[in-house]
C-alpha cells in the first residue's frame, strides 16, 4: 500500500519537475552559478505566491526550487517564469557549480565565474551515459566540493588543477588529479576531451569515476590530455 501520497506519480523529466513526498512537484529554474538578476528573483517569489507553493528553497546545485506545485499548474508556472529549467534529474550534466572567484571573492586566485559560465553554456543538460556534476573553485579552499564532482576545477596562482571521477553518495569517491596549473583555455580543451571520451565509451548509468576505474587511469589520461 502506498503511504507517501505519491500513488503512481513519477518525476516529470520533460517538464523539469521533481516529485515530492506529498504528491506535489518542485521545479528549479536554471540559474548558472546561482546568479540571478533582481527582477528574476522577484518574479520567482511572486510566482511562488501566485500558485500557493509551499516554499522556495536554495538547492545544493545553486538554484532556487519552487516547492509544492500542483501537477496541473506546472506548465503555467514555467510559462509565467519565462526561464529554462535546471536539469535536476536524468542522465546528463545536471549542474555546473562555481564560486565567486576573482570576480567577487578576495581569496579567489582564478576567474571561476567566467570558466564556470562557459562550462555551463557548453554542457548543462548534455546527455551522457550517467549523471554528471561539475564544480569550479577559484582557490584551494574548494568551496564547490571540487573533489566530490565528476569533474572539478580548482584555481591556484598558476592556473587550474583538474580533478576527475569524484562523487558523493553512499559509496563516495574522491576525484583524482588529472592535470595541474592549466590555463583556462587548456582546461576547456581537456574538458571537451573528457566529455567526448565519456560520451562515446561510457556504459549506461556509469559514473565517470566508474568508467575511469574500468579502463584504467593511464588509458583515460592518454585519451583526454592535450599535447
Amino acid at each position: 500500500m502506498d503511504t507517501t501520497g505519491q500513488g503512481t506519480k513519477k518525476d516529470l523529466l520533460a517538464k523539469g519537475a521533481v516529485l515530492q513526498r506529498d504528491g506535489s512537484y518542485a521545479i528549479a529554474p536554471h540559474s548558472p552559478g546561482g546568479l540571478l538578476e533582481p527582477d528574476q528573483l522577484i518574479k520567482i517569489g511572486e510566482i511562488a505566491k501566485k500558485y500557493n507553493a509551499a516554499t522556495v528553497k536554495a538547492t545544493s546545485s545553486q538554484r532556487l526550487a519552487i516547492v509544492g506545485i500542483k501537477e496541473e499548474d506546472i506548465d503555467a508556472v514555467w510559462n509565467d517564469l519565462g526561464m529554462d529549467p535546471g536539469y535536476a534529474i536524468g542522465v546528463c550534466v545536471r549542474s555546473v557549480k562555481f564560486c565567486p572567484g576573482t570576480t567577487f571573492c578576495k581569496r579567489g586566485q582564478q576567474d571561476s565565474v567566467s570558466i564556470g559560465m562557459e562550462l555551463d553554456k557548453r554542457y548543462h543538460g548534455m546527455e551522457l551515459p550517467g549523471k554528471f556534476k561539475v564544480g569550479v573553485s577559484g582557490c584551494v579552499n574548494k568551496c564547490m566540493a571540487t573533489e566530490f564532482r565528476d569533474l572539478g576545477l580548482m584555481g591556484t596562482s598558476k592556473g587550474f588543477h583538474i580533478y576527475v571521477g569524484g562523487h558523493g553518495g553512499v559509496k563516495a569517491r574522491l576525484g583524482q588529479v588529472l592535470a595541474e596549473h592549466q590555463t583556462p583555455e587548456d582546461s576547456l580543451k581537456i574538458t571537451d576531451n573528457i566529455m567526448h571520451c565519456f560520451k562515446e565509451n561510457g556504459n549506461k548509468r556509469e559514473r565517470l569515476g566508474e568508467f575511469i576505474d574500468r579502463i584504467g587511469f593511464e588509458e583515460f589520461e592518454q585519451e583526454v590530455m592535450i599535447d
